[in-house]
């Protein structure tokens, strides 16, 4: 049975400014983060629905709790994600682990609990701020096996088959081109290597208006895409073995929704048994297979 999340408004936000492309989408997912890293986390977490995000208002987060979490470090958890991928990745002592979209560190501060003195983490961001963040962090305690880069996963700044395990929270649904960034996924990781990511997917199309705005993008909604086409992407990506590792839907309240629909659009969108829902996902790489290639 799929669990079931309520994404909570604390205050009305100004009507959404509408992106023109996917280019301009990821200029705001870039600046929005940006802000996030910016600001101190004492001021409140922000969900990938959070601050700044969905609209000018502050929303409460719909990631899962990590505070149980063996290595949970509370100055890199900004409440960015919707799942709990590292709790799902089966890392092991001695791997090496790719963090996309690794924000100030949460799931790479984890994972290195997991992997060890032996292992290597490296996170992977596009936004210059939580990368300094996410160093500043790491050095705060000394974690010498722990890196992070500049860099898109649509081209991920690493070599072919370096990576054990890959983990993401949250954030390849933001990326406009998925089909490449899951060809990248494929590249990096090791025959007989596996990711395990969380993401928000749909279950029926979006009304129109709320693809379009920028700010639910940037809030990992609008960028999110049918939940059989995202798992057909990783199949033609040469993934194998792929599996739903946990779902819950997302619910976003009226008062979220009527900052891009009409009265009537709501009604019409609530009756369609339209649906916004996380995943976890499970995929593994062939063995044998060492190039970029379908094997």
């Amino acid at each position: 049975m799929k669990e079931k999340e309520t994404l909570q408004p604390d205050n009305a936000g100004d009507k959404p400014v509408f992106s023109d492309s996917k280019k301009d989408a990821k200029e705001v997912v870039k600046e929005k983060y940006s802000q996030i890293a910016l600001q101190e986390s004492s001021s409140g977490k922000s969900s990938c629905c959070g601050t700044a995000c969905c609209s000018s208002g502050e929303y409460s987060v719909f990631s899962d709790s990590y505070e149980t979490i063996e290595g949970y470090v509370p100055e890199a958890d900004l409440g960015l994600g919707c799942g709990l991928p590292t709790e799902y990745a089966k890392m092991k002592e001695g791997d090496t682990v790719v963090d996309l979209g690794s924000g100030a560190g949460n799931d790479c501060f984890v994972a290195r609990a997991i992997v060890g003195e032996s292992g290597k983490v490296i996170g992977i961001d596009m936004t210059e701020a939580m990368i300094e963040k996410a160093k500043a962090n790491a050095a705060k305690r000394n974690y010498s096996n722990v890196d992070f880069l500049l860099g898109d996963i649509e081209n991920i700044p690493l070599d072919e088959n370096v990576a054990d395990v890959v983990v993401s929270n949250c954030v390849l649904n933001l990326v406009p081109d998925k089909q490449k960034a899951f060809s990248e996924i494929f590249r990096i990781l090791k025959p007989g290597a596996h990711l395990s990511v969380s993401d928000v997917v749909l279950e029926g199309e979006l009304p129109d208006n709320i693809k379009q705005a920028n700010e639910m993008y940037a809030g990992c909604v609008s960028g999110a895409i049918q939940k059989d086409e995202y798992l057909k992407i990783m199949s033609d990506s040469g993934l194998m073995n792929i599996m739903i590792q946990q779902e819950k839907v997302i619910t976003v309240p009226d008062e979220i929704l009527l900052n891009y629909l009409s009265l009537q659009e709501l009604a019409d969108y609530k009756n369609s048994g339209k649906g916004i829902f996380s995943i976890t996902v499970y995929a593994d790489k062939p063995m044998g297979c060492n190039c970029k290639c379908e094997c």
